[in-house]
């Protein structure tokens, strides 16, 4: 029987995969400290995304795998978890009390973006993220009504306080205006209203910020991918052959962009009859493996098209929020550890908050 060493244990810990990012613990990361005493070891983990809804599960998986070692007798693997900014593109640093904006695109109107921004914002917070949403969407921001908050936000100073729904931190042009009232604003209108939403709410000290983008790859998307520090972009799709002929331009337009694409949505994957319960892919199969894999992301997530989720959004009550148990909000929170998973494994922000140094002549 071997001894039993550091090297040993994070050799065993090399063939533990992480189901989420794809990778072993040690590539990714996790590995705090190992600690062995005769045949019982401990081990320390952290993870780089959120992990609270699996924590216990995923401890347990880690110590029974360390533990059919026939040279451990007993295993105990502390977990825990921590989100840190990751790299944003060009010179950009990350937004103060934002530790990471993700973009939610899409090529063209009409796929669901706004239902799963919304939905994913909350399977992230459900896992333990402190987390906050920006319809971007000026001229036609949904988010409010998804939601389920109305009313003007209050202010502080010269700082927009933003609102408060279902645990997120919400802000969008829709607070300011009547719902039927139309922005007919130009570009430039548009591009400082998007920065000003983004620079003079108060945030505050979040993991990860939801952007919600209206469709295409116009003024919005490019005031973005300039003076927004984004570190990871969602594109949505349906399997649909015309959805993902724009949906390609969205990535193509990012990449160019130097912004990193974390992967690719399947909404509408399959209908489910709200009567009998079929499934049906109306909309063609295969359609969001294939453009994952012609552009070498993942596929994060596939999500259903169900009467529920339209039903849920309508009374400001999203599946995450109204069914926690249920098989779709399962899909949801899959497709938020996949997207968090994505983005931990994406460098680090290297911006340091040094104090300034002055130095005088005498």
């Amino acid at each position: 029987m071997a001894n039993l060493s550091e090297q040993y244990v994070r050799d065993l810990l090399a063939g533990i995969e992480d189901s989420h990012s794809g990778s072993d613990l040690v590539s990714l990361g996790w590995l705090r400290a190992i600690g062995i005493d005769g045949n019982r070891v401990s081990v320390e983990l952290r993870a780089g995304y959120p992990i609270e809804g699996m924590r216990e599960s995923l401890a347990e998986n880690i110590t029974r795998s360390l533990q059919s070692d026939p040279c451990i007798e007993k295993a105990t693997v502390n977990l825990d978890w921590k989100v840190v900014p990751h790299a944003v593109q060009g010179e950009l640093k990350p937004q103060p009390q934002i530790k990471n904006i993700i973009a939610v695109a899409s090529g063209k109107g009409g796929v669901g973006k706004s239902s799963t921004s919304v939905n994913l914002a909350l399977a992230l917070r459900a896992d333990g993220a402190r987390v906050g949403v920006l319809d971007a969407d000026i001229y036609g921001p949904s988010i409010p009504r998804m939601l389920g908050v109305s009313g003007n936000p209050q202010t502080e100073g010269n700082r927009i306080i933003p609102q408060r729904a279902h645990g997120l931190q919400v802000m969008s042009i829709g607070f300011m205006v009547e719902e039927d009232t139309p922005m007919i604003w130009r570009g430039p209108m548009v591009t400082s209203a998007l920065q000003q939403l983004l620079t003079e709410t108060n945030w505050e000290g979040l993991d990860y910020l939801v952007a919600d983008l209206p469709p295409g790859t116009g003024d919005i998307q490019l005031t973005l991918a300039q003076k927004v520090p984004v570190s990871g972009c969602v594109i949505v799709t349906t399997p649909q052959d015309i959805a993902l002929a724009d949906a390609r331009k969205a990535v193509q337009m990012f990449r160019k962009m130097e912004m990193s694409v974390l992967g690719i949505v399947e909404n509408m994957s399959t209908h489910i009859c709200s009567q009998c319960g079929h499934e049906e892919s109306i909309f063609g199969s295969g359609g969001g493996d294939r453009m994952a894999e012609e552009y070498e992301v993942p596929l994060l997530g596939k999500l259903p098209l169900a009467l529920r989720i339209r039903e849920d959004l309508d009374r400001g009550m999203p599946t995450v929020v109204s069914d926690p148990d249920s098989a779709l909000t399962a899909s949801y929170r899959e497709l938020a550890r996949n997207t968090a998973a994505r983005l931990a494994m994406t460098p680090r922000s290297l911006e340091l908050n040094l104090p300034q140094i002055n130095i005088l002549n005498s």
